[in-house]
C-alpha cells in the first residue's frame, strides 16, 4: 500500500506543473471537434510517459546518456521541430473565427512525441526522481509503485483532454483559445530555446 501511495504522490508532483506537454494536451481537447479526435495526442503522451517511467525504473535510460551524439541529435531535431510547431500553433485561428487549423492525427502524434521525449526536464525528472525512488522497492512492491506512477499519468492526460473539451465548448467567442494558442506557442518556443542552449 505504501508503494502505491508513494507512486501516486510522486507522479502527481511531477506531472501537475504547467508545461508544454500539459498545455498541448489541454489545447487539443479544446480545439478538436470531438473528444475522441484529441485522443491521438493524449494516448501518445501517456505511452511516452509510460516508456520513460519503465526506462527510469529499470535503468535502461542511462545508456542514452553515455553517447553524446545521441543527445545532440535528439536535442537539435527536437528544437527545430518545436520551433515549427510553435509557429503553427501561434498562427492557428480559433474555432469561432472559422477556417481554424485543427491538427491532424499525424501532427498530434509527432508533436506529442516531441514534447514528451525531447523535453530535458521531463526526462531528467522521470529518471532522477522516479528512477531513484524506485530503488527503495523490489519485487511486488516495485511493480505496485511502477503501476501507480503509470496509472496517474494515463488518468491525468485523459482528464486534461476532457477539461480542454469542456472549456472548448464554453468558449464560444474563441477568445480563450486564441490566448491559449499564444501561450502554448511561447511555451513551445521557450522549450526550443532551452534545448538549443543545452546543446552547447
Amino acid at each position: 500500500m505504501e508503494a502505491i501511495f508513494h507512486g501516486v504522490l510522486l507522479a502527481l508532483g511531477l506531472i501537475l506543473p504547467l508545461g508544454v506537454q500539459n498545455v498541448f494536451i489541454f489545447s487539443q481537447g479544446a480545439t478538436q471537434t470531438q473528444f475522441v479526435r484529441a485522443l491521438p495526442a493524449t494516448i501518445t503522451a501517456a505511452v511516452c510517459d509510460t516508456l520513460l517511467i519503465l526506462l527510469a525504473i529499470f535503468g535502461l535510460s542511462a545508456i542514452v546518456f553515455q553517447f553524446e551524439w545521441i543527445r545532440v541529435a535528439l536535442m537539435s531535431g527536437g528544437s527545430l521541430f518545436l520551433l515549427y510547431m510553435g509557429y503553427t500553433i501561434w498562427t492557428s485561428v480559433p474555432k469561432a473565427d472559422g477556417n481554424h487549423h485543427v491538427l491532424t492525427t499525424r501532427e498530434q502524434t509527432l508533436f506529442a512525441l516531441s514534447v514528451s521525449l525531447l523535453n530535458p526536464h521531463a526526462i531528467l525528472d522521470t529518471i532522477g526522481v522516479i528512477g531513484t525512488s524506485a530503488l527503495k522497492y523490489s519485487g511486488a512492491e516495485q511493480a505496485l509503485f511502477t503501476g501507480a506512477c503509470i496509472a496517474v499519468s494515463w488518468l491525468w492526460f485523459i482528464s486534461l483532454t476532457f477539461a480542454g473539451r469542456v472549456i472548448g465548448k464554453i468558449d464560444h467567442t474563441g477568445g480563450f483559445m486564441k490566448l491559449l494558442n499564444k501561450l502554448s506557442a511561447l511555451f513551445i518556443w521557450g522549450t526550443a530555446v532551452y534545448l538549443i542552449i543545452g546543446i552547447f
